[in-house]
Parts: structure tokens; sequence; C-alpha cells
């Protein structure tokens, strides 16, 4: 019996027998649903974090300067970006929480020191109006950009451009509206009100600014942007200042090797599943080879080798174990596609889970249906002829 037949011969068992062969391939359709469902939410968590790290731009290098006397002046953020060319431009940034009047209503946000230049670093856009000058920094002008969503939830969506603000009894005439973008640090991300960074720090009561951001002309040179700028810090400011850098490719490398640990943890866990279904395919290919002790006597007393009833049995359970995958495939798919349509998370199903899970339930089929087609290939013609 060639492989073909072996199939064929499979296939009619499995449809004479459908409610037997649907119970031995649930442990596949169910370990190859739970890997391709699982494995699906784990890279749509990290898929949309990292398009919330591309969006707020990949080339990105954050700062982190602190010390017994505070940290940076805005004077020093402007001699930092001279310092470094390789910078096409750098932006400081202080937050705090405060709530916001406008007319009677009160609605709390994330007030952001900024100057001019974070639009452009934190790759942000305009939805209308304009933004913070070096002219409002350098005067103090009490100025603010608010995000859309504080346009929603404070002025109601109407336009707040040229509307005045009360923040900490101080008052604030909007200029503009930045669009929204992901929330993956929190809604400050979208509820948010800009204001000129020296207003921020008489505001916040505090002189010096603890974070950077800078926006790189290649990412290719993050790594060695990152060593100059610690060198620079410490050169200049000794032990007065604690320096941390990174960059935002250094952050996608280490999302992306914490998901692969993630990942292959999943995999693992709907892995169990697909052993336990191999352990139903062996115990149901032992009961056909007993089914089928007669007919494997006939085989051998007419010159069927042992190789041959090994390799019938074995792409049977083989068989049965593509068939359970293909089935859970669809069940995968269809699982993530209703997670994706009643809940917040976005799964994101890849070829490379799909090929692994089935690759993985035709190993369980074959590894499984050793000792059962060990078994049919060992009897003795004339015993099995005889078998009642």
């Amino acid at each position: 019996m060639n492989a073909g037949e072996a199939v064929r011969s499979a296939l009619d068992g499995i449809v004479a027998n459908k409610v037997r062969s649907f119970l031995t391939a649930l442990g596949i359709i169910i370990g190859v649903a739970a890997v391709i469902a699982l494995v699906s939410v784990a890279e749509g968590s990290v898929h949309e974090v990292l398009q919330r790290i591309e969006e707020m731009g990949s080339n990105l290098i954050t700062i982190n300067a602190w010390g017994p006397a505070g940290g940076l002046s805005v004077s020093d953020v402007r001699e930092i970006d001279e310092a470094f060319p390789e910078l096409t431009s750098v932006a400081p940034e202080m937050m705090s929480g405060y709530p916001v009047r406008w007319g009677l209503t009160v609605y709390d946000a994330t007030v952001s020191g900024v100057m001019a230049s974070q639009l452009e670093v934190r790759n942000r856009e305009l939805a209308w109006g304009r933004f913070i000058t070096d002219g409002d920094v350098d005067f103090r002008r009490p100025v603010a950009v608010v995000g859309e969503t504080t346009v929603r939830e404070l002025f109601r969506g109407r336009d707040p451009v040229g509307e005045t603000i009360s923040l900490e009894g101080r008052e604030f005439t909007v200029i503009g509206v930045v669009k929204d973008r992901g929330n993956m640090y929190g809604m400050w991300e979208n509820d948010i009100i800009m204001i000129p960074i020296t207003l921020a720090q008489r505001m916040m009561r505090m002189t010096w600014i603890n974070t950077i951001y800078g926006q790189l002309v290649d990412r290719s040179m993050a790594k060695e942007t990152v060593e100059r700028i610690q060198t620079y810090f410490t050169n200049r400011y000794g032990t007065r200042l604690t320096c941390q850098v990174y960059s935002q490719e250094e952050m996608l490398k280490q999302i992306e090797e914490a998901s692969r640990s993630g990942r292959l943890m999943l995999g693992a866990i709907a892995g169990i599943a697909l052993l336990v279904g191999g352990i139903g395919i062996m115990n149901i290919m032992l009961v056909s080879v007993t089914e089928r002790t007669r007919e494997i006597g006939l085989r051998k007393a007419l010159g069927a080798r042992r190789r041959s009833i090994l390799g019938q049995f074995l792409i049977e359970a083989l068989t049965i174990s593509m068939l359970g995958a293909v089935v859970g495939v669809g069940a995968g798919v269809g699982v993530s596609r209703l997670i994706g349509r009643f809940t917040e998370l976005k799964p994101y199903v890849t070829m490379s889970s799909v090929l692994v899970s089935v690759a993985f339930a035709g190993a369980v089929g074959i590894i499984f249906g050793i000792w059962p087609a060990i078994k049919a290939a060992r009897m003795q013609p004339i015993a099995a002829l005889r078998y009642e």
C-alpha cells in the first residue's frame, strides 16, 4: 500500500467513524486553536505598542537628568541642542496633573511644559491653530495648546481657539489643538494641555528640567549618539547630575525580546493541549489496530512487509492529526476575530504561528502514532488471522 492509498484508507476510516474521529482530533483542534488565539493576542498587543512607538518617532532619544541640585535649565537644553549636530532638535518636557477650568466646567488634565521644538521632536501634528513659539517661551506668554480629547471633554467639542482657561489661578489663551494619538502610556498622550515651559516651571515651582527628547537625523546613529551624550554629561556636569540616555531603537529591541519570551511561554502552555490530543490519537490508533488485527494478518500473509504496515498506521495517525490542525487553524482565527470584535484587544494572526502550530500537530501525530504502528507491524500473521 503506497502513501496515497494509506491516506485514502485513513479518510475512509474517518468518514465511517465520524464521532470517534472527531473526538480523537478534538485535542489537536483545541491545541492548535489555543496556540493561534493566544499568540495572536500577544502579537496584537506587541504590534500595537510598536506602532505607538513608531508614531512617536523611532529615531527618538530620551535624556533623563537629575541630581542633588535638581536638573537642567532652559539654557542648558539649548546648549545641548548646539553640542549635538546629529540631533535635528531637542525638546524638554515637564508634566503634572492639574484641574482646568473653562467657564463653569472643571476637568482634570495633564499639563505639559514644552518649547517650540516639541511638535517636531515628539512627532505630533496640529489639528488647527498654531503651536507654542520661542517667543512664547522667552516672554512667558500665557498661551496653551490642547489635545483633541481635552476639546471633547472640556469644551464639549466647541472650537477652543481664542477661549480662556484657568490653571492654578492663572488664565491662558488657547491658541491651537494637537491631534490625538495612541494612549500607550496613559491618557496624557491625548488628554493634554501644553504651555510654555518657562511658565510651567513657575506653576510647578521647579527651576529645573529632568526630561529632554531629541530627534536623530539618522536612526542608525542611535547607539553612537547615546554614548556621546553620556560622555558629554559626565565631562560637563560631573557628579552634579546623573544622566540616563536611551533611544527608541533600544526600546523597540527590548519589547521585541520580551514579546518573544512571552510568545514562547504562551505557545508552551497551549502545546500541552496538543500533547493531550496526541495521547488521544495513540489510544484510538491502538483500538484501531486491535479492530483490524485480522486485516493486518491477511496483508502479512499476502506478503506485506513490516515497514509497509508501519507506514500505513503512521500515515493514518498523521492524517487525523493534520485534519485536526486544519480545523484548529480555522477555529483559532475565528476566536481571534471574536476577541477583536468584542474586546479592546486587537489580535494579530501571523503566518509563523499557523505554520508552527500545524507542524507541531503533525509531529505529535507521528510521535504518538509510532507505538500503535510498531504494534501492528510486529504482529505475527498466523496469530493475527486466528484473532477473534
